[in-house]
């Protein structure tokens, strides 16, 4: 399949409050705690857009996949404990979610392969990401594509795993 990796606009929103509730609804049936405490939401996506942070990964006309992306933009990053591998500019990513339609067809590898390329395009060589500990799938992925695991951030009240890759 060929993807397009574009800005979401406004006509986006409904369509990534979908893929948002269905991944919200897989977490919670793996046993995870992650999104289920009304977060993400219709106004996060709507901030997002808004912000020009959000993107989808589309195919034709339907859309395959959708994350928020930002450039030194992630507060709750400053304290970690533990250690980032670089005090350098970073591009960090949230909200990574896959369409019900898309899942196991590669969509969320092909969402961080542009977001390296997004990071590369702005003279960025580091890209930083948390999850949830009992996030298995995106803890593989993050695992798959050689980040690092560099410590525990403190996220909306949480403790979520920090993790850094480099860009060659």
């Amino acid at each position: 399949m060929k993807y397009n990796f574009k800005q979401a606009t406004e006509s986006d929103a409904g369509e990534i409050w979908q893929i948002l509730q269905q991944a919200i609804a897989r977490r919670k049936a793996d046993g995870s705690t992650q999104w289920q405490d009304g977060y993400p939401n219709p106004d996060v996506v709507k901030a997002d857009i808004e912000n020009l942070y959000g993107y989808v990964l589309t195919d034709g006309d339907n859309i395959a996949g959708y994350c928020a992306i930002m450039v030194n933009n992630e507060p709750a990053y400053e304290h970690i404990n533990g250690a980032w591998l670089t005090d350098a500019d970073f591009v960090v990513y949230h909200r990574v979610a896959v369409s019900e339609a898309y899942l196991g067809k590669g969509v969320a590898k092909e969402m961080l392969l542009y977001i390296e390329e997004f990071a590369k395009s702005k003279n960025i060589n580091s890209v930083k990401v948390d999850t949830n500990f009992d996030n298995a799938g995106m803890l593989a992925l993050l695992h798959n594509f050689g980040y690092v695991h560099c410590g525990e951030v403190v996220m909306r009240g949480g403790i979520r795993m920090g993790f850094e890759k480099i860009l060659g």
